[in-house]
């Protein structure tokens, strides 16, 4: 043998039992930062886009708030985007998050949702509030100049599971409903001298840099993004989560997915968040038949 090979062996041999009591040492004690990482609480929230939204996502707001609010608090949050079919197939499989953001026509977590101490008669359920809005869009009526009187045909945009067929009946205006994207470029082709949309059409005006006018349609809105409690268990950080979500300092930032906060808007009539498929078809079935507004407001909430 090499005296090298001899020399390294003869070391070898001298510390091994020092590195065998050192590897005893560290597996019964793991590192203090181990032990707090594995002691952080993981928050689970799936959002689910029912109707459009402004610009950006709404799910990558929510991580960016949730991010900011685990660093500080010593949780880490786990949001995820999911379909409204996706959603309840999930729930179907039995499986739950802690927190979900949802928007109108999803229902299937009813039966989980935890009181809340907030007030939303939309989102009451059983005597309790089970669900509150942590942003809103609006409907708009749009029109190339800044006179509404004229006469002329009007599109209906339809880009979700929200019934923008009622907010058009509570402002009393008949059109061709269709979808989102064809309502947008047939009233910019000129096709339609109005357009009945959201805050998702503002958002595309001024990224297109497109003059138009628009009046705000009051009276009806059900374009919540909206969230609800479903973890006993995590019930504490959940609910200060929440707090942070709905805080003026958050809600202020709001604008960057072109959505508003719900604190801001006026008082308006809504569907329950949880009236199911069945129902939200005959009401839309109700305007479309143009039944008077009183008829209609009986299934509807104030918020």
């Amino acid at each position: 043998m090499k005296p090298k090979a001899a020399k390294f062996l003869h070391i070898l041999r001298l510390v091994l039992p020092y590195l065998c009591v050192a590897a005893l040492i560290f597996g019964a004690f793991p590192p203090q930062r181990s032990a707090q990482t594995a002691a952080q609480p993981v928050v689970r929230i799936w959002n689910v886009d029912t109707f459009e939204g402004g610009k950006g996502s709404r799910t990558g707001f929510l991580r960016n708030v949730a991010r900011k609010f685990g660093a500080r608090e010593g949780a880490y949050f786990l949001v995820t985007s999911y379909t409204a079919e996706g959603a309840e197939a999930a729930f179907l499989e039995g499986e739950r998050p802690d927190l979900i953001s949802f928007g109108p026509g999803l229902s299937c977590f009813l039966e989980c949702a935890r009181p809340l101490p907030y007030s939303f008669s939309a989102g009451e359920a059983e005597g309790t509030v089970r669900a509150v809005p942590w942003c809103s869009g609006g409907y708009y009526l749009f029109s190339a100049t800044d006179d509404f009187t004229q006469a002329g045909r009007t599109a209906i945009s339809a880009g979700g599971t929200n019934l923008a067929c009622v907010a058009a009946r509570y402002a009393d205006i008949a059109g061709e409903e269709m979808s989102s994207e064809a309502a947008y470029t047939g009233f910019l082709a000129g096709k339609y001298r109005y357009l009945l949309g959201t805050q998702r059409d503002v958002c595309r005006f001024a990224a297109r840099g497109a003059s138009v006018y628009r009046r705000e349609l009051a009276g009806y809105n059900d374009l919540f993004q909206c969230i609800a409690l479903l973890s006993a268990e995590k019930e504490e950080i959940c609910l200060a989560f929440l707090a942070e979500l709905l805080s003026p300092q958050v809600q202020a930032t709001l604008s960057e997915i072109g959505m508003a906060s719900y604190a801001a808007t006026g008082k308006t009539r809504a569907p329950s968040l949880f009236s199911d498929q069945t129902a939200r078809a005959a009401l839309a079935e109700r305007a479309r038949a143009g039944e008077p507004v009183k008829n209609i407001d009986k299934f509807l909430k104030t918020v």
